[in-house]
């Protein structure tokens, strides 16, 4: 792709902006340009990599947008870990078993794992994205609400450029500054990508995968991944089992979880591997999930419980397992942002502080649903549910 083609392209994404605005941005640049030439970026490069380049209405609206609902766990599976992806992330790992060999021996990571995170991020290949880089960071850096993180994502970027890992035509990645096969961000490129076919570029953007996959094993082995062992098992827990304890942060020995009478959702004995979390991902009555030290690697990649989860499944279906035994409570709805908040005035306004009513159900929250649950005699699960809400209005 010339760069003139990749400029009319751009081009189709960026807001028609008015003299002042555009003045606007235009002085933004130029203070931006003497921070970039102090971190070392050449007038050359800055001048070269910005030609053209205005904010971007479609990387503003997608940062602007905050869905009402969220996804419910199983929808999120159910395209993460579609029959689709399973079935194309095995004839990947079939046709390149060689080269992911090759990468396990060398990065200590398990093949599945790095095809999974592949499949997730791009769709092994076929979604890498289309924005430029340098005007989708700029756009964020400019427009001011995520102006740290596009300006320090920015200088990455230029830097990547400067040193030659990619030509400017074809540095394109998503609306936030991802890039390549497996969606790197320009600071974990230059902290953790690898040439692994020695041509002397980390390349995560040619159709040739190998530096993106090899560069994905080395930032989960730099992050403590462990070699042969799960991120997680279905597990099923005993009648009356205290839900306080199955907390992403509460980690125990496989002994401890047994002696409370956690035992595998297959019948078998659950593993003694690194300290395990009781993770219940959809409160009670759905799957449960004792999760290990890989499962907080994977969210180091991805800090979301179902991008763990679903990476994690699709790892396992490539390697030929199956799907979780217990089935999902598929007509339990889902709060929006708005009933969580009104959930966590309720909590407090009877005697269980959440910590504040951000619309978010994080431990505080979840600490306040437990002790309302048990005021009233519930299953303490501490899942925000519509049933819990509809008890507390």
């Amino acid at each position: 792709m010339t760069l003139r083609i990749l400029l009319t392209f751009t081009l189709l994404f960026t807001l028609n902006l008015p003299a002042t605005a555009q003045s606007a941005f235009d002085a933004w640049r130029q203070g931006f340009r003497a921070t970039a030439l102090a971190q070392g970026i050449t007038p050359q490069q800055f001048d070269t990599a910005f030609a053209g380049v205005s904010p971007n209405e479609a990387v503003i609206g997608f940062d602007r947008f905050q869905p009402e609902f969220s996804k419910p766990i199983w929808d999120y599976l159910d395209t993460a870990v579609s029959q689709s992806r399973i079935r194309e992330g095995r004839q990947n790992h079939r046709r390149l078993r060689r080269l992911l060999r090759r990468i396990e021996n060398r990065y200590k990571v398990d093949t599945e794992i790095v095809t999974a995170i592949w499949g997730l991020e791009s769709n092994y290949g076929q979604n890498r994205g289309g924005i430029y880089t340098i005007e989708a960071l700029a756009t964020l850096a400019y427009d001011g609400r995520r102006a740290r993180y596009g300006t320090r994502q920015l200088i990455a970027a230029l830097k990547i450029l400067q040193a030659g890992h990619v030509e400017q035509a074809d540095m394109l990645g998503s609306w936030a500054g991802a890039m390549g096969h497996t969606q790197f961000i320009p600071t974990s490129f230059l902290a953790l990508a690898v040439d692994y076919d020695g041509d002397g570029k980390r390349n995560i953007w040619s159709e040739d995968p190998a530096d993106a996959l090899a560069s994905t094993a080395n930032y989960l082995r730099e992050n403590g991944w462990v070699q042969g062992q799960p991120w997680g098992v279905e597990v099923v827990l005993p009648q009356g089992f205290d839900y306080s304890k199955a907390d992403i942060n509460n980690r125990q020995s496989a002994r401890y979880w047994r002696s409370l009478g956690v035992t595998r959702a297959d019948g078998g004995t659950l593993p003694n591997y690194s300290e395990a979390s009781l993770l219940l991902p959809a409160g009670a009555g759905n799957p449960v999930f004792a999760v290990y030290k890989n499962f907080r690697v994977i969210q180091r990649y991805n800090n979301s419980v179902s991008y763990a989860m679903s990476v994690g499944n699709l790892a396992d279906r490539i390697a030929g397992g199956g799907n979780f035994i217990t089935p999902w409570a598929r007509d339990a709805a889902e709060l929006s942002r708005e009933e969580i908040v009104d959930l966590q005035t309720l909590l407090t306004a009877r005697g269980f502080s959440t910590g504040g009513t951000d619309g978010v159900a994080g431990a505080k929250t979840r600490t306040a649903i437990i002790a309302f649950q048990r005021s009233l005699g519930l299953e303490a699960d501490g899942f925000p549910s519509a049933a819990l809400l509809t008890r507390l209005r």
